[in-house]
């Protein structure tokens, strides 16, 4: 059986990020991959590798901006927060994803 979970994610994973910092708190990595797992129900398992290539890709695009700080653990972490740019982008994305999963279902329910 194919890895699902990775599949899906490599093709969403941008817009996951954006719809987690949109609750207006600043994020370190962790903590994105974290909340993502946790809503997710563990569906969504973000490895480093995945995770931060993404971050500062859509840094450069000035979806997200970030800034040093001390995490809860008193480690020093980029704390990242949503731009005005990311929050179109963010609408964008998801008004895409509902069409594409609308059109999905019409093609399963196809009988």
């Amino acid at each position: 059986m194919a890895d699902y979970k990775s599949e899906l994610l490599q093709g969403t994973l941008d817009l996951l990020i954006l719809r987690t910092l949109a609750a207006g708190d600043a994020m370190h990595g962790w903590g994105i991959a974290q909340r993502l797992q946790l809503v997710s129900r563990d569906t969504f398992v973000v490895n480093q590798g995945s995770l931060y290539p993404a971050l500062h890709r859509m840094e450069a695009q000035g979806w997200i901006e970030a800034e040093w700080g001390e995490s809860e653990n008193h480690r020093r972490a980029k704390f990242y927060r949503l731009t005005r740019a990311g929050r179109r982008r963010l609408a964008e994305e998801t008004a895409y994803w509902e069409r594409f999963a609308a059109a999905v279902g019409l093609v399963l329910r196809e009988t």
